[in-house]
């Protein structure tokens, strides 16, 4: 089956004034258009998936935000608007006093035949949570497994839509989801709310929710599914780890909790006294993990998929691609291995520059504080999602003391583990002066000179020299060298005291 793509272009291009709609219809690829932005006091841009476009040399002024925004819906509290019966999104920049001073003009497109592959799980009943990074085509799945629920399986279907991103502006839902019925919701807020009026009032068998983002829509999400309702929705996270880590929407996947073992229980299992486990059932029976287009990755029982990460076991997944011809093509893949897990670190970091510490793997950091504090030194994080592609394992304090899975992994690997004694901004910011030294002609108590001088001396010992002693380091930093020293066979020891305690490596 061909995909059928529908986006009612034209209704979105008339919203703009003419020197902004006139050259946009002239592009050739108007077809592939995915957003236009226009910001006050700048050109407008049309962005296209590989590249951006300047439409007019002619500064945005107020009268063109005003121009676009007569044309379109009224915004909500999320600062974002429609078009009647369309799936376009415009969504608004505001300044400090409510003014609206730019605008993203996103085109929406229905696009039948994205849920193919994952017909079958969709038709089981059971509840399905989708999830996938922004623009991978969450949404769009959701509005096609609406109308195929409704019109092909007979099913009462009702979809809270809380930013009409599902179907449409207006009071009238877009065709695109068939005979499905639609609750708006008035402020983002009061989604928890509505999602159990659409049960109490409507008798639905299906609710679609699209973002589940809060606790209290996670609480609302397991009411339905203990009254026997399926869900379909989507959640904020790449894959299921995310939902793990994540404290607000731990509750989906089970909920996480400590508990402590008594020690006969503990060293028959094999673990720490304190260890990490589910508590409930999870409020969804699947998650697809959505990775491109047309690639997902499936966990079939997500019970059983959350105790094995929480038990360190490696777990394994079914995954589905389309072929060229439209086909569902499946394959399995096998749980690695505790042992092949780190060989596989292992390799992809020996093929990488070794010297390398920029790849970042961050577990427990707070990312947007990180990000902002580079930013503010013109700095161009490279924070990576697979721990087999980091060089450097970042990570703090109260985090490296429970000794959760990843940093075991990590140490198992060999991987350096940089550990911040808190998030606090001092600490980010001598992480980055190690890592990013502001000068590249003056290293000192850099990383990457100290563990320059870790490999000199690893390669001095193996021809011939006895023993060489390293510079004085912190203790931080010598904990990245003893890792050397140990991934190159070879023994290492500090000596020395306060600000002259360095390492020693020989054989």
């Amino acid at each position: 089956m061909q995909k059928l793509i529908t986006d009612d272009l034209d209704a979105l291009i008339n919203i703009f004034p003419p020197h902004i709609r006139q050259p946009l219809r002239q592009q050739e690829n108007v077809s592939e258009l995915l957003e236009v932005v226009l910001d006050l006091g700048r050109f407008p841009e049309a962005r296209f998936l590989q590249q951006e476009i300047v439409l007019n040399p002619k500064d945005i002024d107020e009268q063109d935000i005003s121009y676009v925004t007569s044309r379109v819906g009224s915004f909500g509290d999320d600062n974002r608007a429609g078009i009647e019966r369309t799936l376009h999104r415009i969504s608004a920049i505001r300044n400090r006093k409510g003014r609206i001073v730019g605008l993203t003009c996103r085109v929406g497109r229905a696009v039948f035949g994205t849920m193919k592959i994952i017909e079958d799980l969709i038709q089981s009943g059971k509840s399905v949570l989708l999830l996938g990074r922004p623009g991978v085509g969450k949404t769009t799945m959701l509005r096609e497994v609406a109308r195929v629920l409704a019109d092909d399986f007979n099913k009462r279907v009702v979809i809270v839509d809380t930013s009409n991103e599902i179907a449409g502006d207006g009071d009238i839902p877009h065709p695109a989801i068939g005979h499905a019925r639609r609750m708006q919701v008035t402020t983002p807020s009061m989604q928890h709310a509505v999602m159990i009026e659409a049960v109490e009032n409507h008798m639905p068998e299906v609710i679609v929710i699209d973002e589940i983002g809060t606790e209290l829509e996670a609480q609302a999400a397991r009411t339905i599914a203990e009254r026997g309702v399926q869900l379909v929705a989507t959640a904020h996270g790449n894959i299921l780890d995310n939902l793990i880590m994540n404290p607000t929407l731990a509750d989906l996947v089970g909920g996480i909790q400590t508990v402590t073992l008594g020690d006969e229980e503990a060293k028959r299992r094999g673990t720490q006294k304190t260890i990490l486990e589910r508590m409930l059932p999870p409020t969804f029976d699947i998650v697809v993990e959505i990775q491109d287009w047309d690639k997902v990755a499936i966990h079939p029982d997500v019970g059983e998929s959350v105790d094995s990460i929480l038990r360190g076991q490696p777990i394994g997944s079914d995954v589905r691609w389309l072929d060229k011809d439209g086909e569902v093509r499946l394959e399995k893949q096998e749980p690695e291995t505790a042992i092949n897990y780190v060989k596989k670190i292992n390799k992809n970091r020996q093929q990488a520059n070794r010297n390398d510490l920029r790849k970042l793997y961050l577990f427990g950091i707070n990312r947007k504080r990180l990000e902002q504090i580079a930013k503010e030194r013109h700095l161009t994080l490279d924070v990576v999602n697979n721990l087999s592609d980091a060089s450097l394992f970042v990570t703090s304090r109260s985090y490296y003391r429970r000794k959760a899975q990843k940093i075991i992994d990590a140490e198992l690997a060999k991987l350096p583990v940089y550990v911040l004694k808190s998030n606090t901004p001092p600490q980010i910011r001598q992480l980055l002066n190690d890592v990013y030294p502001r000068d590249d002609t003056d290293k000192t108590g850099s990383v990457k000179l100290a563990l320059d001088e870790a490999e000199g001396a690893v390669d001095q010992v193996r021809n011939g020299q006895k023993m060489v002693e390293l510079s004085p380091r912190s203790a931080y930093i010598r904990r990245l060298q003893h890792l050397i020293a140990e991934r190159s066979d070879m023994t290492s020891q500090s000596v020395g005291r306060d600000a002259n305690r360095r390492v020693r490596i020989y054989k």
